[in-house]
């Protein structure tokens, strides 16, 4: 059992969802400012309905960064808590009441070279990134396992385990709307079960995009998960060993277009309505 050669991954350079400026709005200024220091206070909040706090509760010269994600406490489960040590090691403190995670800034205290302070900046606005990146990490993890133990084997002898892969992990990270992901040994499969209000906003096909399949029944890698019977859910499914980053903008990205087509028919029939009046 051979893995193809599309499962090996290629790096990418990764820009923020948002600015850094947007995520945590000031905070590249602020790290280039002289004292006095004012006080700083924000609340930002992005499409999936994660929040951002920033603030100076106790010093002005000390930036708490907060963030609260619906869905944290699965991310838990599957290594975030890891994955934020790893990232923001130093910079962590206890979690702000109301948020799931909070670093601390001191502004007496920051790397001195420039390019240093952009990186930690960068790093602040890639929050939700690299809270939402532990199971995807796992999945990779997992998928790399998987695919040393199937090149052992022949397809026909390979053990039923590696054969069907590792576990299903869920991440319900809006209301009536998750992302599934699964590992087998040839490849990591993103599930996303998207929820359409109005039935006319179904696309069953993404034109010049990668393979991604459309569905109404949850597709096989599913079978036996719960919460997937509702009639107005649509499963897009990814087969394709592709960037955490990008991958988790992609409901975005989706509903995006859809919303763009649709503002697009609207211009076009007031268009002819105008001709012909």
């Amino acid at each position: 059992m051979t893995p193809p050669p599309s499962s090996v991954v290629h790096p990418l350079t990764v820009s923020p969802p948002v600015p850094p400026d947007h995520a945590a709005p000031g905070l590249p200024e602020r790290f280039d400012s002289i004292p006095p220091y004012g006080a700083v206070f924000g609340v930002v909040s992005d499409f999936d309905g994660v929040t951002f706090h920033l603030s100076t509760p106790k010093s002005k010269t000390k930036i708490l960064i907060s963030i609260n994600v619906k869905c944290f406490k699965e991310l838990v489960q599957y290594g975030a808590e890891e994955v934020l040590k790893r990232e923001y090691g130093p910079y962590i403190v206890s979690p702000e009441p109301g948020y799931d995670f909070s670093v601390q800034i001191d502004l007496e205290d920051l790397p001195t070279e420039q390019e240093a302070r952009d990186e930690l900046v960068l790093k602040l606005a890639l929050l939700k990134r690299n809270a939402m990146a532990a199971p995807f990490e796992r999945a990779f993890d997992e998928f790399n396992k998987l695919a040393e133990e199937a090149s052992q084997y022949t397809s026909e002898s390979a053990p039923q385990g590696v054969k069907e892969g590792g576990e299903v992990m869920s991440i319900h990270y809006r209301e009536e709307e998750a992302i599934y992901i699964k590992a087998n040994w040839d490849r990591v499969t993103v599930i996303f079960s998207t929820e359409f209000v109005d039935a006319r906003r179904r696309v069953a096909t993404l034109q010049n995009a990668p393979q991604v399949l459309f569905r109404n029944d949850p597709p096989l890698e599913l079978q036996g998960v719960p919460g997937l019977q509702s009639a107005s859910e649509g499963a897009i499914s990814y087969r394709r060993y592709d960037s955490i980053s990008h991958i988790q903008t992609f409901r975005d990205y989706f509903h995006y277009h859809i919303k763009a087509s649709k503002r697009e028919r609207k211009t076009a029939s007031g268009r002819t309505f105008r001709v012909q009046g």
